[in-house]
């Protein structure tokens, strides 16, 4: 019952500073001023490609204020679309699930979700991919419990078919866990459940230990024209992470340091080559020379 990743939200000092920074360094489009009761907060959204971000200020109490006086600025929640709305906050609802109905779309905790928050929007038309971003397509809560039992959670609560889901596994990030592919057959779209590890310290153990179990961890994009995005990053002074040992040669993927994006950590890869780690490598698109 969910069908698409289509935009996340960060909790930032400033909305429209940090709108500032994702213009400069990923050429986001500016589309609006927001206020949310909910949220206790005001912001801006912008347009990643066809998928959104929502840069939220506080100016009142609830969980954008929360967010920055626990952890700082970054994100709070991943957004999610589905073509079903009505029927899944009904099959919430029977799966006892809590969520909160506020401004045309749900709200679900991290304490609904096993680590993950989540705003669940109705499904939209799709909207021309501004700059070289083309669209989100994963958002990863970093585990402390069996990624198994959450998959399995996951699957139950948002009518998911486990069936598609991809194992996933990296001795290098120190991880095990699943993709729970929404629809493998079309496109990526995805929650990645990553499971970490005592024994093997890294970034993601790291992160799961300050936060003190599941949370939510980094994002990843798709662009369209990676090459003009990873200079464009380079330009800006961004600190950028490659792939493969240079970064001025990196042609598939980068990481963005959260400190660029006010406190969210950035995965991009080239079109397609995602399927690499998602169980279709042979859908890889070719480089051009």
């Amino acid at each position: 019952m969910l069908d698409r990743v289509d935009r996340m939200l960060l909790a930032v000092g400033d909305h429209a500073q940090a709108a500032q920074t994702f213009i400069r360094l990923l050429d986001a489009r500016p589309l609006r001023q927001s206020a949310s009761t909910h949220l206790g907060a005001r912001g801006t959204v912008l347009a990643l490609g066809a998928s959104e971000v929502e840069l939220w200020a506080p100016d009142g109490a609830g969980p954008v204020a929360d967010h920055l006086q626990r952890h700082g600025e970054g994100l709070f929640a991943a957004g999610y679309a589905s073509a079903q709305l009505p029927a899944l906050q009904q099959h919430l609802r029977t799966r006892g699930v809590a969520f909160i109905a506020a401004d045309d779309r749900l709200y679900l905790s991290g304490a609904a979700t096993r680590g993950l928050p989540m705003v669940v929007s109705a499904q939209q038309a799709a909207r021309p991919a501004a700059g070289p971003v083309s669209f989100f397509y994963e958002a990863t809560p970093e585990l402390d419990e069996d990624w198994q039992g959450v998959a399995r959670q996951h699957a139950d609560t948002f009518g998911l078919d486990a069936s598609r889901f991809c194992p996933i596994g990296s001795a290098r990030f120190g991880y095990a866990g699943t993709l729970t592919m929404f629809d493998p057959a079309d496109r990526l779209d995805r929650i990645e459940l990553s499971q970490t590890f005592a024994d093997q310290p890294g970034a993601m153990r790291r992160f799961v230990e300050r936060r003190g179990g599941n949370a939510l961890y980094m994002c990843f994009a798709e662009a369209h024209d990676f090459p003009g995005l990873r200079d464009r990053l380079l330009a800006a002074g961004a600190r950028v992470t490659p792939r493969g040992p240079d970064i001025r040669s990196e042609r598939d993927t980068l990481w963005v340091h959260p400190r660029d994006l006010h406190g969210m950590l950035l995965g991009v890869s080239r079109t397609g080559f995602a399927w690499d780690w998602s169980g279709q490598p042979q859908r890889i698109p070719a480089l051009q020379a």
